[in-house]
């Protein structure tokens, strides 16, 4: 169901730290010529963190209005809340998501039982549930058994790898039967040349059309397109993941581009000058700027 190039979309603020809905759409519009086969709106990038409910929910609104079925909209609505997701995920369902990205619940550490617990009722909602495993931010992994355990639920259909870990592909897919997506971009050609089916990606946001064909080529298994294209993003991938905490880099080079204003919301603020400098560098030689 979800296999491809999907963005992490950043929420663009306007100066005064308000999210712009209008300039939101034209990213949106940017993808869909990028080739990208869906968003992935309100997850790290969209520094869901530090939006309201209210605006959490409007976000997702606009990204379905704006994608308007040419483009899958996979909407980021996990908590660490089992109550707080099921109201988001319902939200994103009523506003005509296509799916629901579902981060492990952070800071509280639930055991085993309680990650099944959680993600099953989320995914009685009805909404098919991509799985996020990045447990450098939630303190906690979802075990290959509780993914077996939780492919047995229909309406989860595929998993976000952003452990870092290329093994974990292939032990998910020896398992049980889901796609996995990796959920850095730099580990996304590893991980489908084991069978992974595509990237959650952050660069995309810059560069969507290369994603995409890169992905796309290794779907099609044209391996040293697919290569070719690695090893020119590769100083990109590697920028955005060491330079600052996501979100950080990726506005900052959005904002380079022209794309978005290099605005965030506390305790996020902007890249250092320094940073800034290598971020540019690596964009021209890159072809991005």
């Amino acid at each position: 169901m979800f296999k491809g190039s999907f963005t992490a979309l950043v929420t663009p603020f306007t100066e005064d730290g308000q999210i712009d809905h209008a300039r939101l759409a034209k990213l949106i519009e940017q993808q869909v010529a990028g080739g990208m086969t869906g968003i992935v709106p309100v997850g790290t990038p969209g520094e869901s963190p530090t939006l309201s409910y209210d605006e959490h929910i409007k976000v997702i609104e606009t990204s379905v209005a704006a994608a308007a079925g040419r483009i899958k909209v996979i909407a980021g609505t996990g908590a660490n809340s089992t109550e707080e997701a099921l109201s988001l995920t319902q939200r994103a369902k009523d506003a005509g998501a296509d799916g629901t990205l579902q981060v492990t619940p952070y800071y509280n550490k639930p055991s085993q039982e309680g990650l099944y617990q959680h993600f099953s009722r989320v995914a009685d909602v009805g909404l098919p549930v991509v799985l996020y495993n990045i447990p450098g931010r939630t303190a906690r992994e979802i075990t290959i058994e509780t993914v077996t355990r939780l492919a047995q639920h229909s309406n989860i259909v595929a998993v976000k790898e952003a452990a870092g870990a290329v093994e974990r592909v292939s032990a998910i897919l020896h398992a049980c039967d889901l796609t996995v997506l990796s959920g850095d971009d730099v580990l996304t050609l590893p991980m489908m040349s084991v069978g992974g089916s595509g990237v959650i990606s952050v660069a995309s946001n810059v560069a969507p059309g290369l994603v995409s064909s890169m992905v796309q080529a290794a779907l099609d298994e044209r391996w040293s397109d697919a290569l070719a294209l690695h090893n020119r993003l590769y100083p990109l991938f590697s920028a955005l993941l060491s330079l600052d905490t996501n979100p950080v880099p990726i506005k900052a080079a959005m904002a380079l581009k022209g794309l978005i204003p290099d605005t965030y919301r506390l305790p996020m603020c902007p890249i250092s000058d320094e940073n800034r400098a290598t971020l540019q560098s690596v964009m021209t030689a890159s072809g991005l700027l």
